[in-house]
């Protein structure tokens, strides 16, 4: 029980990190379009391949979100990412 709290606390930091690369000015634009179709494929009801199908079905989801966020944190300068961990990781402290 645990590890899913502390799953879920992570997961909702990387979304606030690249909630503020997203509003960076400096983050380039095709990085912006890579981290919001992440977002859009992962909450659509709307898949490439129909989960209904085994396996298959949610491994599209698997490989297309992570790929869209690896690509976007490629293009990104890294000083805007490590701002960005430092701010949420400042926010969180003072909570």
């Amino acid at each position: 029980m645990k590890k899913i709290k502390v799953l879920i606390e992570s997961f909702k930091q990387e979304l606030a990190i690249y909630q503020l690369v997203w509003k960076d000015p400096r983050t380039p634009r095709i990085a912006k379009w890579l981290l919001g179709i992440a977002i859009t494929y992962l909450v659509s009801p709307v898949d490439l391949i129909p989960d209904f199908i085994p396996i298959v079905g949610q491994l599209d989801d698997l490989l297309i979100v992570p790929l869209c966020v690896y690509l976007a944190l490629r293009i990104i300068p890294k000083s805007v990412i490590v701002e960005s961990r430092e701010k949420v990781s400042i926010q969180n402290r003072k909570k």
